[in-house]
C-alpha cells in the first residue's frame, strides 16, 4: 500500500492520517495532506484502493468509483490504518500524538477507527454510512457509539442529499447519550456533500473555511504534544 506523505518545516507537532474520498488519493487529497503539513504536522494519506489495483476516479465519472472498492471491507480498512499507524510509530509518534482526518467515505472511516483505536483525535467531513447504510459494502456504525475511543468531530452539510439532517441529529443525540470521550457535531446550512473540496462545483467557501479552522483547533486541543 502506497502512502502519500508530506512533511512540515521543523519538528512536527504530531502526525495525521488523511483518509481519501471515494475517488481515491487524488490531487485534492494530496493538497489537503500538504495543507496539514503546512499546519505543522507530519501527514500521510494511505491509498486504500490497492486491493483493486489502485487508481482514482474523476469526480464526474461515478461509473469508475465502485470498481475501486473491490475487496475493501471494514476489517481491511482497519488493517490499512493499522499499517499506517505502524509506519508513524516507527517514526517516533505515540498513538496519542496521532490524529485521523477523512472526507466522504473517509469521514465514515474516521468514525470506524475512532471506535476501534484510541488515537489522539479524529475529524470526519460528511461521512456517509455512519447512521444509515449508504454503500452496499458497509454497515451502519451508530450502534457501536458507546465504544467510541478517540475524540471525534463530525462536520456535515444540511444540503447533503446522501446524509439527511435527521441522521446527523440522531448521531448527535446518540453520542451525547452514549459516548464517553469528547465529541462534537457541526452542521452547515446551505452546504452539500463534498463542500470542502475546491475541485468540485459543490465547494462552499464559508463552510470549508470554518470546517478547516475547527479541524485544526480540534487537533490542537486533543493531540498530545
Amino acid at each position: 500500500m502506497d502512502l502519500y506523505e508530506a512533511l512540515p518545516d521543523g519538528k512536527p507537532a504530531g502526525a495525521i492520517v488523511v483518509i481519501q474520498e471515494a475517488f481515491g488519493v487524488n490531487e485534492h487529497i494530496k493538497d489537503v495532506t500538504r495543507r496539514i503539513a503546512d499546519a505543522g504536522y507530519r501527514a500521510v494519506a494511505p491509498t486504500m484502493f490497492h486491493r483493486a489495483g489502485g487508481g482514482t476516479a474523476d469526480y464526474t465519472d461515478f461509473a469508475k468509483v465502485m470498481p475501486l472498492f473491490k475487496g475493501l471491507t471494514d476489517d481491511g480498512i482497519v488493517m490499512d490504518v493499522d499499517a499506517t499507524l505502524a509506519h508513524l510509530r516507527g517514526e517516533g509518534f505515540r498513538d496519542e500524538q496521532i490524529g485521523i482526518v477523512g472526507f466522504c467515505m473517509g469521514g465514515r472511516v474516521t468514525f470506524l477507527v475512532a471506535l476501534e483505536r484510541a488515537l489522539g483525535a479524529a475529524v470526519g467531513f460528511y461521512g456517509g454510512g455512519i447512521v444509515t447504510k449508504r454503500l452496499p459494502l458497509f454497515e451502519p456504525l451508530i450502534g457501536e457509539a458507546a465504544r467510541l475511543a478517540t475524540p471525534w468531530l463530525g462536520l456535515f452539510g444540511d444540503e447533503d442529499a446522501s446524509i439527511p439532517v435527521d441522521d446527523v441529529e440522531r448521531l448527535r443525540e446518540t453520542l451525547a447519550r452514549e459516548a464517553t470521550v469528547a465529541h462534537e457535531i457541526v452542521r452547515y446550512p446551505g452546504a452539500a456533500h463534498g463542500f470542502h473540496c475546491d475541485r468540485r462545483p459543490v465547494f462552499h467557501e464559508a463552510a470549508a473555511a470554518d470546517g478547516w479552522r475547527r479541524t485544526l483547533e480540534w487537533l490542537g486541543r486533543h493531540l498530545a504534544r
